[in-house]
């Protein structure tokens, strides 16, 4: 899977800019699959002749005896799309989608240190974004875009091998009673702004945040000051969520609903619960072993109302850090 421009990049016939059109009619003729030929010369940035426009000025009325025995220079484009090997292949795709409408199926040009490097079809620059498209596609969550279990997986497995981490599960409370009253388009509002509000603080050098799925997130940090980060969440989290219920039921500060054990009455409304894991007070040989102390963490949480962030390296369960109810 190629992710630079300059990776896919093949080689084209380079001419100079006096070369007469019959020279590049043989080209074309005797490479059919030939999409496009540079122009290049002393002086002169680099310019490119497509077969597809080359011959539609050759097949005007009077084209052919036009230009035939005339310079090359008077057909090429002379001002293509020009990038360098290093760029993203999909950061090429974006220029060459925004350029003007004659020029969206030319190809584009690499370069590398000053030096023409080569060429790319527009054809074979699409298919391959879309290829890399569908391969991110596998470790990205579709919801919110934010890295899925795959990666989440490995960057939990090198946070065990860390000086100092803080691993942070998120995940919403009532969530299921929120999608069966307001139903699921809703729902998938409200776990996209809570990703939007988690990239507000957990976006930055030494943060990687993870979507696991529903509405369970999960943040790493290399350092133990989550709790301000944290604080931040919560006090975001209570004043978006105002925006996704009825005025009656934030009056009520409730739903009706179904409950987890099956019996119908008063639901609380959506709340955060942020359980957190480090590594200050005590070692962690194993991915296994952080996710098990996060699991204890998240009953903790559980078991009291509202939104709420606890740690374990917190003295006692009486000691809940940040909370709102």
């Amino acid at each position: 899977m190629f992710t630079k421009i300059g990776e896919m990049a093949e080689t084209i016939p380079i001419v100079e800019p006096d070369t007469k059109c019959r020279v590049v009619n043989n080209l074309f003729v005797h490479n059919p699959k030939l999409e496009g030929i540079a122009v290049a010369g002393a002086g002169i940035p680099p310019a490119l002749v497509m077969r597809s426009r080359f011959y539609q000025l050759l097949g005007t009325q009077y084209g052919y005896n036009l230009y035939m025995g005339r310079p090359v220079s008077l057909v090429m484009n002379s001002h293509p799309l020009v990038v360098q090997y290093e760029e993203p292949i999909t950061e090429v795709s974006i220029q060459a989608m925004n350029r003007a409408e004659e020029e969206l199926y030319d190809g584009v040009l690499v370069a590398q240190e000053e030096m023409l490097y080569g060429f790319v079809s527009i054809r074979r620059l699409l298919l391959e974004v879309a290829d890399l498209r569908a391969e991110m596609a596998v470790f990205m969550n579709a919801l919110t875009g934010l890295p899925g279990n795959r990666i989440i997986d490995d960057r939990l497995q090198q946070s065990a091998n860390q000086k100092c981490f803080s691993v942070l599960y998120i995940d919403l409370d009532h969530f299921k009673s929120y999608n069966d009253s307001y139903g699921f388009k809703m729902g998938d509002s409200l776990i996209q702004a809570t990703a939007a509000l988690l990239r507000e603080q957990f976006s930055g050098q030494g943060s990687f945040l993870g979507h696991i799925g529903g509405d369970d997130f999960i943040a790493i940090l290399s350092h133990h000051d989550y709790q301000d980060p944290c604080s931040k969440v919560i006090e975001g989290f209570e004043q978006i969520k105002q925006s996704f219920y009825s005025a009656e039921d934030l009056k009520n500060n409730f739903v009706k609903g179904e409950s987890r054990s099956g019996g119908y009455g008063a639901i609380p409304l959506v709340s955060i619960s942020i359980a957190v894991v480090t590594n200050q007070k005590c070692d962690f040989q194993s991915m296994d072993q952080i996710v098990d102390e996060a699991t204890r963490m998240k009953r903790i949480c559980k078991s009291h109302p509202g939104s709420i962030c606890y740690a374990n390296n917190e003295p006692d369960s009486q000691s809940l850090g940040l909370r709102l109810e």
